[in-house]
């Protein structure tokens, strides 16, 4: 009996040890500032860390979220990061954000974050949001339209999206679950890759006719 016990506790130390590593490793020490010298410096979740005796007020700090993003391209918004990239102190700190800035009628294109998930709170506008779930829940679409101090979620994995679709300027501001969550556009990877993918392969996955999947490859 004693065994069972041991062998059931043990599976699940490791079933919860693999969930945890399936996240950004919950942080071990106070800060863990990253840095390019590895001169001295310990590698710690894809970033190397100062001496953390060294580090100062601006490793944690990013100035500029509140100035607009350039719309101006063929999707209409723009995205101004928040994550260890651009601020040091979040290493290991599991979390980051984004400003994202819609033009009227402007989106946020079908993505995914394979490292995070998303909240999203709308500042300014009014979008219409949505992801779509696995094929194990039958690829269910769950959109709502958001007005100004509304808030979304979108699952870690899950293929999601915003749409201004209102005649202003629309703002969102969102919170990750990563200190460097990644994005797959859909159409981008798909359409964009390289080198391409084969297009009559593109052309029975998609059911399209394969000149339209080489036209949309030349786009991309």
């Amino acid at each position: 009996m004693r065994n069972v016990q041991f062998l059931t506790g043990f599976a699940l130390l490791i079933l919860a040890s693999s969930l945890a590593s399936a996240f950004d490793p919950s942080p071990l020490q106070d800060i863990c500032v990253a840095i390019d010298e590895p001169k001295n410096a310990v590698f710690v979740n894809g970033k190397f860390c100062k001496d953390p005796k060294l580090a100062r007020p601006g490793d944690f700090f990013l100035s500029g979220l509140d100035k607009p993003g350039n719309t101006a391209n063929r999707l209409g918004f723009s995205v101004k990061n928040a994550n260890v990239e651009q601020i040091p102190g979040l290493n290991t700190l599991g979390i980051s954000a984004v400003r994202i800035d819609y033009a009227p009628y402007g989106q946020n294109p079908p993505h995914t974050h394979p490292r995070a998930t998303e909240i999203l709170t709308v500042l300014e506008g009014t979008l219409y949001v949505g992801f779509v779930t696995s094929n194990q829940l039958n690829n269910t679409l769950v959109a709502k339209v958001l007005k100004k101090g509304d808030v979304f979620v979108f699952p870690i994995g899950l293929i999601h999206f915003q749409f201004n679709i209102g005649k202003k300027n629309a703002v969102a501001i969102a919170a990750l679950s990563s200190q460097n969550p990644g994005v797959i556009t859909i159409a981008n990877s798909v359409f964009g890759a390289n080198p391409p993918i084969n297009p009559d392969f593109l052309a029975k996955a998609f059911q399209l006719d394969v000149d339209v999947v080489k036209d949309l490859e030349a786009k991309f």
